[in-house]
């Protein structure tokens, strides 16, 4: 039986655990050569986001979390900027790329580091 722990009660997290399953189905159509570089890249990417919300979530203090919370923030933007970037040399096309789901996953970032910044106040 797995043991649950703190970070997988946050949406956040659950939902950039949903971007790694989409960002590996979309690189799984890539073809050939562009294989070589974006996948990697981009899948480093994606698994980065929830894996930083857990790490952040681990950590013993509250500052330690915002600072893991905005690494996973920056992930995301990589993330996107690979995705459209892909999209622009037509591995993908828009329709494949999470736009609304990278938003939400934002939003939401932010959303968790004014709710810790707050209720230190």
């Amino acid at each position: 039986m797995r043991t649950s722990r703190k970070h997988h009660n946050l949406l956040v997290w659950q939902e950039g655990m949903n971007i790694v399953d989409l960002t590996y189905e979309i690189t799984s159509k890539f073809l050939g050569s562009e294989k070589f570089g974006s996948i990697s890249q981009i899948q480093r990417c994606a698994v980065l986001i929830p894996s930083n919300i857990a790490e952040g979530a681990a950590r013993e203090s509250d500052k330690e979390f915002i600072c893991f919370i905005i690494i996973a923030r920056g992930s995301l933007s990589e993330l996107e900027t690979q995705l459209l970037i892909t999209e622009r040399l037509g591995f993908i096309d828009n329709a494949d790329i999470p736009l609304q789901l990278v938003d939400k996953i934002f939003a939401l970032l932010g959303g968790l580091i004014n709710s810790i910044k707050n209720r230190n106040s």
